[in-house]
C-alpha cells in the first residue's frame, strides 16, 4: 500500500506537469494571435509553475535508489581536534536538526555521548520523513571545519574533524533475520542531566552483532525492554544498509563515484577563518554564506551531489582535498 500511494503521487504530479505544459502552450498561442499584457503574463507564470514540476520531478528521479524513500537514522562522531573537533560535531549536529526542521522532518535523539569539556563525543538521531535517507546519504563521510578556536587562549586557527553517517531506518516488515545466539546484550545504566533524571536501573541496552561487528546502543527510553527494540531496530537497519551497500558495489564500481568512508578524506570544508567558505570536495558546489549552511540550508548541497553521483560526474575529493 506504502508503494502504491508513492507511484500514484509520482503519476499525479506527472499529469499534472502535463496539464500546466499544455495550459502554457495554449496560452501563448492566444498570446501571438493577440497580444496582450496580462496573457503574456499568465503564460510566464504558468511557465515558471512547469518548471517548478520539472525540478521536483527531477529530484524525485534522483531519489529512486532503493531505500531512499525511507526515514533515516543519522549518527555524528567526533573526531581529531580534542574539545574543539566534540564542538563541530555538536555544531553539525544542530546544523541536521535544523536542516530536518525546515525538511518538515520529526526528529528523535537516540543517544548521546556528551563530551566533558564541551560539544559531544557522538550522537545518534533518527529522522523520520519521506526520503529522509534519500537526502542524508549524501552527508556520509568526514566534514572538516576550520576557524579560530574558542577554546584556544592564544586565539589560535584549529582544523576539527567530525564523521557523518546514515542508513535506512528501515520498517519491522523488511526481513532481516537476526539470530539472537549472534548477538552479545550488555545493559548498564543510562546517562542524564543528574538530580531526579538520573536513570537508577540498567535500562540503557548495548547490542554486539558478532558476525558483522555491529555495535549499537540505546539509552533514550527508561525501559529497557524498549531500549532493546529499539536498539534492534537500529542494528537491523543497519545490517539492511550493509546489503544496499553489497547489491550497488557493481555499479559504483563501474561508475567510481563512490567516495570512501575513512578518517582524513573530507567530503566537505566549513572555513570560518581566515575567511568564509564551505565547499564539496565531491562536487565543488560552494557558497560564503556559512552561516546559511551551518543553520540547515543544506538542500544545494544534497541536491547537487544527487545529481553529479547520477550522471556519473562526481569529483574525485582526494584530489581537491
Amino acid at each position: 500500500m506504502r508503494e502504491k500511494v508513492t507511484l500514484e503521487k509520482h503519476v499525479e504530479r506527472f499529469k499534472a506537469l502535463l496539464r500546466l505544459q499544455d495550459d502554457a502552450e495554449t496560452l501563448l498561442e492566444l498570446w501571438q494571435e493577440v497580444p496582450d499584457q496580462e496573457l503574456e503574463q499568465e503564460a510566464f507564470e504558468t511557465l515558471r509553475r512547469v518548471e517548478t514540476l520539472v525540478g521536483e520531478a527531477e529530484i524525485q528521479r534522483l531519489l529512486s535508489d532503493e531505500g531512499d524513500e525511507a526515514a533515516a537514522v543519522l549518527e555524528i562522531n567526533s573526531g581529531a581536534g580534542g574539545t574543539d573537533a566534540a564542538d563541530w560535531a555538536d555544531m553539525l549536529k544542530r546544523m541536521y536538526l535544523r536542516w530536518a526542521e525546515r525538511m518538515g522532518f520529526k526528529v528523535k535523539i537516540l543517544d548521546e555521548q556528551v563530551n566533558e569539556d564541551g560539544g559531544i563525543k557522538s550522537c545518534t538521531i533518527s529522522v523520520e520523513g519521506s526520503y529522509a535517507y534519500g537526502y542524508l546519504k549524501s552527508e556520509i563521510g568526514v566534514h572538516r571545519l576550520v576557524r579560530i578556536s574558542p577554546f584556544d587562549s592564544n586565539a589560535r586557527r584549529q582544523t576539527s574533524f567530525a564523521s557523518v553517517g546514515a542508513w535506512p531506518d528501515v520498517e519491522d516488515n523488511i526481513d532481516i533475520q537476526v539470530n539472537e545466539a549472534d548477538l552479545e546484550v550488555q545493559t548498564m545504566r543510562s546517562g542524564g542531566a543528574g538530580g531526579q533524571h538520573v536513570n537508577m536501573t540498567d535500562s540503557a541496552v548495548r547490542l554486539i552483532h558478532i558476525p558483522s561487528g555491529i555495535v549499537v546502543k540505546c539509552q533514550n527510553e527508561r525501559s529497557q525492554h524498549k531500549n532493546k527494540a529499539t536498539a534492534m531496530k537500529m542494528l537491523k537497519a543497519k545490517l539492511y544498509q550493509q546489503e544496499i551497500e553489497r547489491r550497488q558495489a557493481d555499479r559504483d564500481a563501474v561508475l567510481a563515484t563512490k567516495k570512501k568512508i575513512e578518517w582524513g578524506s573530507q567530503i566537505r570544508s566549513y572555513v570560518i577563518h581566515p575567511y568564509r567558505l564551505v565547499k564539496d570536495m565531491r562536487t565543488g558546489q560552494e557558497t560564503g554564506d556559512t552561516d546559511a549552511v551551518l543553520d540547515g540550508r543544506l538542500l544545494p548541497f544534497m541536491e547537487s551531489w544527487l545529481a553529479a553521483r547520477a550522471n556519473g560526474t562526481l569529483e574525485d575529493g582526494e584530489a581537491n582535498a
